[in-house]
């Protein structure tokens, strides 16, 4: 299987980390194109073998697969380039949350999906969310989920519900270590424990909660349960916890869908040169 990048900033280069590291992928299957060369150039010296290429037609030319890794304003550009040397049994698989599949197939020849990476997939684990255009069939499905598997958990999601989703496996990473931080932050400011030692324990007590939640059979409820002793410290805490936390996420929501709306309608102008309600 032969693999194209275009576009190798954050989510990109993550994703060819970690399909060499885990062995998905060999280097020589990979060509990689960006707007900076320089970026494609260090990523060859990273993973030698890995082919840097100058032009995003050359990144797609004869791929089984091509990942695209763009911003949403840049799709209009590159979809243009791609056209002429894109195949029919090509699968062009974007990472772009508001750029719909029903757009990509109007614009490509191919088949398309949609994927939404995590930064967990770096390690290995976390989800990988997975939406497929109608020309995917059920051979093509396997193929880039057995892919996938080398670094994640692929998870069939509708695509109505792709923002929330991906609230929750790709943005909850960082809000969930954004309260860590604090946590920890806390921690050091009340007490005067070394940072690094309320970051090791910290981050120890994070992964194990994770293995509770995801392997151990634990829900959230569950698991407070059986910590918060009635009339004890952490039921104490959790209470004041639930009062000043109340209706916060529900905010955050609101605002990820906000901004999300947003780009939905700029990526809707910049194909089709005008707004056109989307799903």
């Amino acid at each position: 299987m032969n693999v194209g990048f275009i576009g190798i900033g954050s989510m990109g280069s993550l994703l060819i980390d970690a399909f060499v590291r885990s062995g998905a992928l060999d280097p020589y299957q990979i060509k990689a194109s960006n707007r900076t060369f320089a970026k494609a150039e260090n990523l060859a010296l990273r993973h030698p073998g890995l082919q840097a290429v100058r032009s995003n037609r050359e990144a797609a030319l004869s791929q089984d697969i091509v990942f695209l890794c763009v911003k949403p304003h840049e799709y209009k550009s590159v979809i243009d380039e791609l056209k002429p040397v894109i195949e029919p049994d090509q699968i062009i698989v974007s990472i772009t949350s508001p750029v719909m599949l029903h757009q990509l197939e109007e614009c490509l020849p191919c088949k398309v999906a949609k994927v939404i990476p995590s930064i967990t997939n770096l390690m290995f684990s976390g989800a990988t969310l997975c939406m497929y255009g109608s020309r995917i069939k059920d051979e093509d499905k396997t193929r880039l989920n057995d892919l996938l598997s080398y670094i994640s958990a692929p998870l069939t999601i509708s695509e109505q519900h792709t923002r929330v989703v991906s609230d929750l496996s790709s943005c909850g990473p960082a809000f969930m270590a954004y309260m860590l931080q604090c946590f920890i932050d806390a921690a050091v400011e009340e007490t005067g424990i070394p940072r690094e030692e309320a970051l090791l324990v910290a981050s120890e007590m994070f992964y194990g909660t994770g293995q509770l939640l995801a392997k151990g059979g634990m829900t959230p409820e569950e698991l407070q349960t059986r910590v918060a002793v009635p009339g004890g410290i952490t039921a104490k805490a959790l209470a004041l916890l639930s009062l000043e936390l109340d209706g916060v996420f529900n905010s955050v929501i609101r605002a990820t869908h906000a901004k999300y709306r947003e780009d939905l309608e700029r990526v809707t102008e910049s194909l089709y040169g005008k707004e056109v309600n989307g799903p």
